[in-house]
């Protein structure tokens, strides 16, 4: 493997973990030449899979078109990266295991939002804000009071669940 700092080609393994709920392997390793220390993830090559656009053009599916857009809409949230990562995995397990050659993009779009919505509100919100491209402020507002009453709904939930 290659140093992303000095771009000598030989490195040594210091520790192996299993990542993304056991769907890739993720290795810390240190330059021989340098001694930087740096991860790689080694994951099964899946068969390409293809996103079908609005447009109906197509193109290769991209897990860290994914990760960015979820990145982009939690910045300064309290959402740690590792959860994003596991966000993203879930979302990539369930395409595969559900299209093999071939997906929405709507379908994707729609997995990420209701992954969002379990995770964080505004996150959910500032993704949902580009995703669905709203024509006008009513539809914003729609978006909000749906939010409103899934996070009234969970409090009532929590409040059952501590009289038990």
């Amino acid at each position: 493997m290659r140093c992303p700092k000095c771009n000598y080609n030989k490195s040594s393994v210091i520790d192996s973990r299993q990542a993304e709920d056991g769907n890739a392997i993720r290795r810390r390793r240190e330059c021989e030449n340098c001694h930087a220390r740096f991860t790689t993830f080694e994951r099964v090559e899946e068969l390409p899979l293809l996103v079908i656009k609005k447009d109906g053009t197509r193109e290769q599916f991209s897990r860290e078109k994914i990760l960015n857009g979820i990145f982009q809409s939690a910045q300064k949230r309290p959402v740690s990266s590792d959860d994003i990562e596991q966000v993203v995995s879930r979302i990539e397990q369930r395409i595969r295991s559900e299209y093999e050659s071939e997906v929405p993009s709507t379908v994707i779009g729609n997995l990420v939002m209701d992954e969002l919505a379990e995770l964080d509100e505004i996150t959910y919100v500032r993704f949902a804000s580009v995703y669905k491209s709203f024509k006008d402020v009513d539809e914003i507002e729609e978006l909000l009071q749906q939010i409103t009453n899934r996070v009234r709904s969970k409090k009532k939930r929590s409040k059952l669940d501590e009289t038990d």
